[in-house]
């Protein structure tokens, strides 16, 4: 999701890499979810994400859209499912009476990072502190990569930059020239990308990493054919 300010209107001014230190450890919350209401659709999930609440809950992403867990809506041009946020409070669906996360071991990036966000340019990523938003006021230091706690770091800081580019293609076809673009070829893009990225239930005996270059590799094929088409 574009954010349309300054870096140094959202964080302390500084982008850290994987082996920085960072001041983000809340110390397991001590009962504070104040992450987790409210967030409106800004939980936005990624096909590892899909793929972890799959091999967790052996639920695919369309049952979790029925039972109100996850909604889908247009992030800068592309459709992309997020977590729902429910009742008079708006908290995360998986979110339990005790206030303690549901799904924390397979929880979504975006809640990995969190107080942390993700800063793109030239192809890579680095990592930046949200300011103002943890509620937590005895955070700690802490190395980024203990703090995200992603398996095989090198291949999913490959995969998140090449899915990065996927949804700039996405946008720059959809919603920059969405104008000028025929609808039905935009929806038909946004299709290609829900049904190759998230509707395909994944391979739980198989690496995620793996699938998911061989379905950007079709997608890309697909979405090519669309534009020419198109053009």
């Amino acid at each position: 999701m574009k954010r349309n300010v300054s870096l140094e209107e959202i964080s302390d001014g500084r982008l850290y890499g994987e082996n920085d230190m960072v001041k983000a450890d809340c110390h397991g919350c001590k009962g504070c979810a104040a992450c987790c209401a409210g967030m409106g659709t800004s939980v936005i999930l990624d096909p590892y994400d899909i793929y972890r609440f799959q091999k967790g809950m052996k639920k695919p992403l369309f049952y979790l859209i029925e039972n109100d867990a996850v909604e889908l809506n247009v992030v800068d041009g592309a459709i992309l499912p997020n977590l729902k946020m429910v009742g008079e409070q708006e908290k995360c669906t998986f979110l339990s009476e005790e206030g303690r996360c549901g799904i924390h071991e397979n929880r979504p990036g975006v809640c990995r990072l969190f107080p942390l966000g993700r800063f793109y340019e030239d192809g890579d990523f680095r990592y930046f502190l949200q300011a103002g938003e943890c509620k937590a006021s005895n955070r700690s230091k802490v190395k980024v990569s203990k703090w995200i706690d992603i398996p095989d770091r090198n291949r999913n800081h490959d995969f998140l930059c090449k899915w990065h580019e996927v949804l700039k293609q996405v946008e720059a076809a959809v919603g920059e020239n969405g104008e000028e673009m025929d609808l039905e070829v935009g929806r038909q893009i946004n299709m290609l990308l829900l049904k190759t990225f998230f509707l395909e239930p994944y391979v739980m005996e198989e690496d995620f990493y793996g699938q998911f270059e061989a379905r950007m590799e079709a997608f890309r094929e697909n979405f090519n054919t669309l534009i020419c088409g198109h053009g």
